[in-house]
């Protein structure tokens, strides 16, 4: 679902719950620093690190506004409905 901001690869899920983020750890952790030490898997840089959460913040951004924008025009049809009854 892309809207007007384009937001490709926001998933489509807007009310379904968040599921909680674990850390690697242990076994995991050591198995994927030790292929990036033999250069069979790159490093994230550090820019890469800071803009995954900024694109994860969009994309709830623009789920919420997409909300809003919905919200809006269910009660504007609302109180147009309201009135052209009376």
């Amino acid at each position: 679902m892309s809207g007007p901001g384009g937001a490709e690869g926001c998933g489509q899920r807007v009310a379904a719950p968040r599921k909680p983020h674990f850390r690697p750890s242990g076994c995991a952790f050591a198995g994927r620093q030790a292929e990036q030490d033999r250069g069979k898997r790159p490093s994230q840089t550090s820019e890469e690190g800071e803009l995954k959460p900024l694109e994860r913040e969009s994309c709830e951004l623009q789920q919420a506004n997409e909300i809003l924008r919905k919200a809006s025009s269910y009660f504007a049809r609302a109180e147009l409905d309201r009135w052209s009854k009376s």
